[in-house]
């Protein structure tokens, strides 16, 4: 993977900062989007699926994904700032590079020349949109790969309101947790950002051995984290929802001694408890597209 992420940085042409994808290259690489795209081509999946989305859970999308040939959609390991709280959003990725001082100064004087901001968490955030999740592959853990401490955090919030994916650290953490937002990282550290250089925006980065594209859906939950190309959000969703009532089903039979576990599952399901669970999703969900 990181030999196609700089296969990709040296292919792509170099916008006034760090290489991104032209808007031909990114409909190219993400050529199955369904959905509408913002202006550089990213795909940009419906807010109201973005919102069905934060019902789901990581394990509900896990099995899809591999069973259509994406294994490497799922990250854990990582510290999040509120525990319990999901994380939902579209992918806005940014690739860091250990320090070259000849490549950083051309990556300044490129950003200063198009009146953009110097500093590269701040070229970074700059680019967010609403509803957006920047997925910062900073090279893990390690003093100097910073992104961000409350101020910048607040900043990111502001413009999302989600919060963010970082493969690296993060500073000000007191000072961040009364923030709404919610960040995956991997640990905080008072050091600021130094000794790395942003060399990607919006290009195919890697996340503890998770391949995410620009626009793909991110979810965080309990479990940890995977990103979901746009074009199997919704067969997700359908699978997800139908599987949150079969569960929310048998939950309440076992809770109330109706049917035993053996009842339910396995060569030992009984046909007729099998066909009333059935049953119970198709209702639940034609009430649910009821207008």
């Amino acid at each position: 993977m990181k030999s196609l992420a700089l296969a990709l940085l040296i292919a792509a042409p170099l916008l006034a900062q760090p290489f991104k994808l032209s808007r031909e290259q990114m409909i190219r690489y993400t050529e199955k989007n369904p959905y509408e795209r913002f202006a550089d081509g990213r795909p940009k999946v419906p807010d109201a699926l973005l919102e069905r989305v934060k019902s789901m859970s990581v394990e509900e999308a896990w099995g899809i994904l591999r069973s259509k040939g994406y294994p490497n959609q799922h990250v854990e390991g990582f510290h999040v700032l509120h525990a319990g709280q999901k994380l939902v959003g579209r992918a806005m990725t940014a690739k860091y590079l250990p320090f070259r001082e000849d490549l950083d100064g051309a990556v300044i004087a490129e950003a200063k020349a198009a009146g953009k901001a110097p500093g590269s968490t701040q070229r970074v955030v700059d680019e967010l949109q609403l509803h957006d999740v920047p997925v910062v592959d900073i090279m893990g853990a390690g003093e100097g790969h910073n992104f961000g401490g409350d101020n910048m955090h607040a900043a990111i919030y502001g413009v999302t309101h989600t919060g963010a994916v970082v493969d690296g650290t993060i500073r000000d953490v007191e000072g961040t947790y009364d923030l709404p937002l919610q960040i995956y990282y991997r640990e905080a550290n008072p050091a600021a950002v130094g000794g790395v250089t942003v060399v990607g925006i919006n290009v195919p980065v890697e996340i503890g051995g998770a391949i995410v594209m620009p626009g793909d859906v991110v979810l965080g939950d309990r479990t940890g984290l995977i990103f979901i190309p746009p074009h199997l959000v919704e067969e997700i969703l359908e699978y997800a929802e139908a599987t949150q009532l079969k569960d929310e089903w048998r939950k309440e039979k076992f809770l109330t001694g109706q049917y035993k576990a053996s009842d339910l599952y396995g060569s030992t399901a009984k046909p007729e408890a099998v066909k009333e669970m059935d049953e119970y999703v198709k209702r639940k969900l034609a009430q649910r597209k009821q207008p």
